[in-house]
């Protein structure tokens, strides 16, 4: 039979991605960064199974055993609706679930309550936000803001878009959401998810929002603050747990969200091509895999063999591991996650 490039890219889609399958030249991988911020690059971690097919991948984290947690949108070609993929920490496929979240999975968020853990996900097609133990088991489900007075209907009767993106968990367990695909709002809940405030909204001054896609509790300094990524606005900014302006930070262009490891560093995946590393005093330390100058936009809607080796095209989450390696995943068509090993 002649392989045609239709024939090759259909093929490509029916087998599963295996560990280090981008390096099949033999080449060494791709290393991205300088000095004590260098990494070696493997696009397409993890043994996906035939039976899985990525979406855009949105959120990724790791559980106290080293596991992996990837969350999809499932792609159309995908044979299993499971949104939510769990590997080992050398790869290996552990399990899947979550197919009530195809086409609407985004935020992902882990959190450790007394002897056990936590996923707490976003989804942007139901607009919700819900509690699961690790296998998928709901404890809790959060709607639309009904009791906040940003969200009551209008004159017309009709409610304010509420699409909630990524969430973050104070040291209390206050839930603090950001709607990023909505209205710009963030919206607090106590660990029970019972409504608090809401604070934020569109606007370009400080303590206005557009676009709040990523949110984190910052415990670096003396008292706990929130990061938002303020996307749209093109920047970082701070708030105190009652929803106060404090400042901005600078280095981002399109912030996501944000990925802490214990000496401080931050990890913000930037939409636009590139991965940006901070210190516990918010000094950009790192660019790494910047394509930024490119038509990433155009890029990332591509097959796979259109992305470049050692270089982003859509960086969407990110986490560290416990031994300071990052998982970025990214928003692309089919789906990237690529593990950035810490080289010395």
């Amino acid at each position: 039979m002649k392989l045609t490039r239709r024939s090759f890219v259909a093929a490509s889609l029916s087998a599963p991605i295996i560990l280090h399958a981008t390096n099949k030249s033999g080449s060494a991988l791709p290393i991205v960064g300088e000095g004590a911020h260098r990494y070696e690059v493997t696009h397409d971690w993890g043994e996906l199974p035939a039976s899985i097919r990525y979406g855009n991948t949105h959120g990724v984290c790791e559980d106290s055993q080293g596991n992996i947690y990837v969350h999809h949108t499932v792609n159309a070609s995908s044979e299993s609706s499971d949104s939510m993929v769990v590997f080992d920490a050398k790869g290996k496929f552990v399990r899947s679930w979550g197919s009530e979240f195809k086409g609407g999975a985004h935020g992902l968020h882990i959190h450790r309550e007394g002897s056990q853990e936590f996923l707490y996900l976003c989804d942007t097609k139901k607009a919700l936000v819900t509690k699961r133990t690790l296998k998928g088991e709901e404890v809790w489900t959060i709607g639309y803001p009904e009791q906040s007075d940003a969200y009551k209907p209008g004159a017309d009767g009709k409610k304010i878009k509420y699409s909630p993106t990524n969430l973050a968990i104070a040291p209390n367990g206050d839930i603090y959401v950001g709607d990023g695909y909505g209205s710009s709002y963030i919206n607090q809940y106590n660990p029970k998810g019972e409504y608090i405030r809401t604070f934020g909204g569109k606007g370009k001054e400080a303590g206005k929002l557009d676009c709040p896609h990523g949110i984190a509790l910052d415990v670096r300094g003396k008292s706990p603050v929130l990061l938002v990524a303020d996307r749209a606005n093109a920047r970082i900014q701070r708030f105190t747990l009652d929803g106060k302006s404090i400042d901005f930070v600078d280095g981002t262009k399109l912030p996501c969200h944000f990925g802490f490891f214990k000496n401080g560093d931050v990890v913000v995946p930037d939409l636009g091509a590139r991965v940006t590393v901070f210190d516990r005093n918010n000094q950009v330390v790192a660019q790494l895999g910047d394509d930024s100058e490119s038509e990433w936009r155009k890029t990332r809607t591509q097959p796979r063999e259109a992305f470049k080796p050692g270089k982003f095209v859509a960086p969407h989450g990110a986490c560290f591991d416990r031994h300071g390696n990052i998982f970025v995943v990214e928003w692309v068509e089919v789906g990237r996650v690529s593990k950035l090993r810490h080289v010395t």
